[in-house]
């Protein structure tokens, strides 16, 4: 989330921030935010008032009552004083009469009941004050929960993804002397991808990857694990379900609610991206500088709700409820983040150089960018049966948004504040699509896909897929 002192000091700059996401509901809460964190501050100092006040009459209660020197009458006399100083709050009066009761006043023999009443009342408005405070701060984080990051100043301005800038194109395009197929086809043609029977398991967008179709998508998770472990990259086998509280740290949560696949009963979710999990290693813990940057990768199965269409995605495996992803991880100071967001696009961008796969990196837009992202570039690799360019990897700076959910802190220097982190991620690389590109890229004329050089050795040294 992004800091409410901010939103506090510059409501208008925030509003205007988030007019380039084109989100006009983000906008109007920044207002609500704004009531709702006056009513919270004020409920606080009416709350802390009334028990200190509170405090100090019943500590000098007792006092009063072992009063010798007041007659029954001068006390009940006092104490009806008492009692009407503190319904009309003037609790400095109430206490002066207290420490300093005079003797030549009279009253009912029922006023230091009332006043013993009138004590609890202060403690039974204390309760009520804290009810409210509960319940405000509620509806206060759930509007500031939906506010999405700000998005860095470089980031063009659009409203979609038409808008994305492609920054540069690299590899040559495949050419054939034949027409070439899409994978849909080819998968079915040579045994290894059977839509059929994934239907059958488990409905619409599932599939089954089968002989050396399953063997293929291995060796490309192993091979991305293991450039990313040679260029630092620390290796995580992490859980595959998480609890609530991780898809609110990584930002998930409440916006994509409906995209998860839950357990109901024990309330856990199936990881949407690897990148929740890894999020949350280190939630409510403080780093020291020495320990930064900290570089995760992690391969997991990746689960989703995604949205029945009638396009294009619809067929074969470009947009399937489960997949396959290897997922990068940074947490680094703030000062290092944009550089290493860049060497993360390069480090996800290489494993497409090494498997000779022709691709384009896109810049989005401002309208197009994560919820949680305050920069983001994609990697769309060119599906020559398919005609047209698919999204392998996503590379992102969320700077300090979700290290401000998860609680994720290091200090600068021994003994100095501790600050947040900065957090990135990037797909590297999604298996389906990658999958797609390989068998139409690489496909022959006799219905057979050459193996990239690069993984044959994950391959017993298989150079060619035939049926």
């Amino acid at each position: 989330m992004i800091d409410i002192a901010l939103i506090r000091e510059k409501p208008e700059w925030v509003k205007e921030q988030l007019r380039k996401r084109f989100d006009d509901i983000a906008v109007a809460r920044v207002d609500t935010i704004l009531a709702l964190d006056k009513q919270r501050r004020d409920l606080i100092v009416e709350s802390e008032t009334l028990q200190a006040e509170r405090n100090k009459l019943n500590k000098q209660m007792g006092r009063f009552r072992g009063n010798k020197q007041l007659s029954k009458a001068a006390m009940n006399g006092v104490a009806a004083r008492i009692v009407s100083a503190i319904e009309g709050k003037d609790y400095a009066t109430a206490l002066e009469l207290m420490s300093n009761p005079p003797a030549d006043v009279e009253g009912d023999e029922g006023a230091l009941d009332r006043l013993s009443e009138a004590l609890r009342g202060m403690g039974d408005r204390v309760n009520a004050l804290s009810a409210e405070l509960e319940k405000v701060d509620a509806e206060l984080r759930e509007n500031h929960l939906w506010i999405p990051n700000l998005l860095q100043p470089t980031v063009k301005i659009g409203a979609s993804s038409e808008e994305n800038t492609v920054v540069y194109t690299e590899g040559d395009l495949p050419k054939f002397d034949f027409t070439p197929k899409p994978h849909w086809e080819i998968g079915p043609e040579l045994d290894v991808i059977d839509f059929e029977r994934g239907v059958k398991l488990s409905g619409t967008r599932f599939y089954v990857l089968k002989g050396m179709g399953a063997r293929l998508q291995r060796a490309l998770i192993n091979f991305c694990l293991d450039r990313h472990s040679a260029n630092g990259f620390t290796e995580l086998y992490v859980p595959f379900i998480v609890k609530e509280e991780a898809l609110y740290g990584a930002g998930q949560f409440p916006k994509f609610r409906n995209d998860m696949f839950v357990d109901q009963d024990a309330q856990l979710y199936l990881l949407p991206t690897a990148e929740v999990a890894i999020t949350n290693l280190h939630r409510d813990e403080i780093l020291e500088a020495d320990q930064l940057p900290l570089y995760y990768v992690a391969n997991t199965p990746c689960w989703r709700r995604e949205a029945t269409s009638a396009g294009r995605d619809v067929r074969g495996i470009k947009r399937v409820h489960q997949f396959q992803k290897v997922e990068m991880y940074k947490l680094t100071t703030p000062e290092s983040s944009n550089a290493e967001h860049e060497a993360m696009f390069e480090q996800a961008a290489d494993l497409l150089r090494a498997l000779k796969l022709p691709f384009r990196k896109l810049e989005l837009c401002t309208g197009d960018t994560g919820f949680g992202m305050s920069k983001t570039y994609d990697i769309e690799a060119w599906a020559a049966g398919s005609n047209e360019w698919l999204e392998v990897s996503s590379v992102s700076n969320a700077e300090a948004f979700q290290a401000r959910r998860a609680m994720i802190r290091y200090r600068p220097a021994a003994g100095a504040k501790p600050e947040y982190v900065h957090t990135l991620n990037g797909s590297g690389l999604a298996m389906p699509r990658v999958i797609i590109t390989i068998l139409e890229n690489y496909q022959q004329a006799d219905g057979s896909v050459i193996v990239p050089e690069v993984l044959r050795p994950y391959l017993g040294g298989i150079e060619v897929i035939r049926k």
